[in-house]
């Protein structure tokens, strides 16, 4: 992922959309990661496992393809070009990819697919590759906010609309792109405070596992996790806060520091499930019980879910993954001349101890 530390971006709330009755789900919720035991486990139906669009909030702004530039064509007959951020190893973007292939296939339409296999500078160049190639839409999860402007000067000289999920671009919507569709990654950290909260009784100390600088889902779920502990629980200290670039081997290794810097910890959060499981395997490795350090996470994996089972993680806050309906039919909606919101803002579930035995189908 990228390494230089870029402005924060606060995400916008909700907005329209009569996008939330028309999408429906392709059933991609099993997913695999390196020791993933999904395969063994029976996977919800897809109606249980779809994005989810969140109430609107009023006034919320809107585009449509005559104030953005750009030209209406039919979707079954476009060219739309993907492109991933990062290496998929991490169960998300697996989850993520094969989302979008699947509806483009559900859809008839031709679909091309680049993987910056987490380089910023080559998926600048594998955009700009999707534009020569002739895509005429482009969905893109960024690994960077910031840093767009060859892409974006590009995609306006051929106008072709760009539709970002997961990240966002620090750029003007409508003019730069069309619509952002992500989780409220502000509102994932204040509930993971929640999680932690209750897990440790509001008193102690406790560690933050940052994701990659750079991008706004590292600054808005470590800004809403600290303004709720602050508001909340003022006994709950956070002493430590290192970057695991939301990797597992990453987590893995700063916890191996924490333990040995701050014994007495009582608590981590972990920006992502990889990072959180990296986090037990830390634990496990200096000798500690499943609880004894509670661990808060975000994002939904089957080994994460898995984990709270077993007793190693407290809690998860979801973030889907699966952007390929609403991606798509933010972008039939659009070339057809229709508004469609500029922030697309999706629900997301929790799974606690409570849950996370009988819910572990609708992880990914």
């Amino acid at each position: 992922m990228q390494r230089t530390i870029h402005r924060p971006h606060l995400l916008a709330r909700p907005v329209v959309v009569a996008l939330a009755a028309a999408v429906a789900l392709t059933a991609s919720a099993c997913t695999k990661s390196e020791d993933d035991a999904s395969d063994k486990q029976k996977s919800s139906s897809a109606a249980d496992t779809q994005q989810k669009v969140a109430t609107p909030k009023a006034g919320s702004k809107t585009c449509t393809i005559d104030a953005y530039g750009a030209k209406k064509i039919d979707l079954k007959n476009a060219t739309v070009g993907f492109s991933q951020s990062e290496k998929e190893a991490n169960p998300f973007r697996i989850a993520e990819t094969q989302s979008i292939k699947d509806e483009a296939k559900k859809r008839g339409v031709k679909l091309l697919t680049a993987n910056a296999q987490s380089q910023f500078s080559k998926q600048i160049s594998d955009v700009q590759d999707l534009l020569a190639k002739g895509a005429d839409l482009l969905v893109i999860a960024p690994l960077n906010s910031d840093g767009w402007e060859p892409v974006l000067q590009a995609a306006a000289a051929k106008k072709v609309p760009i539709v970002t999920i997961d990240r966002k671009i620090n750029a003007t919507p409508c003019k730069d792109y069309v619509s952002f569709i992500a989780s409220d990654f502000v509102e994932q950290g204040k509930r993971a405070a929640d999680q932690m909260i209750e897990a440790t009784g509001g008193k102690g100390e406790v560690a933050i596992l940052l994701g990659s600088a750079g991008n706004n889902v590292t600054t808005e779920r470590t800004k809403g996790f600290k303004e709720r502990i602050a508001e909340k629980a003022p006994d709950l200290k956070v002493v430590f806060e290192q970057t695991g670039d939301f990797s597992r081997e990453k987590g893995q290794q700063v916890t191996e520091q924490l333990i040995q810097s701050k014994p007495g910890i009582k608590g981590i959060y972990a920006e992502n499930d990889e990072m959180g499981l990296g986090a037990v395997a830390g634990l496990k490795g200096a000798g500690k019980k499943a609880g004894a350090v509670k661990i808060v996470t975000v994002d939904g994996t089957r080994n994460a879910v898995n984990a709270i089972v077993d007793g190693w993680i407290s809690g998860v806050v979801e973030s889907n993954p699966r952007f390929g309906p609403l991606a798509f039919q933010t972008l039939d909606t659009f070339t057809q001349g229709k508004e469609v919101a500029q922030d697309i803002i999706i629900q997301d579930g929790a799974y606690t101890s409570d849950n996370a035995k009988q819910d572990v189908g609708k992880a990914y």
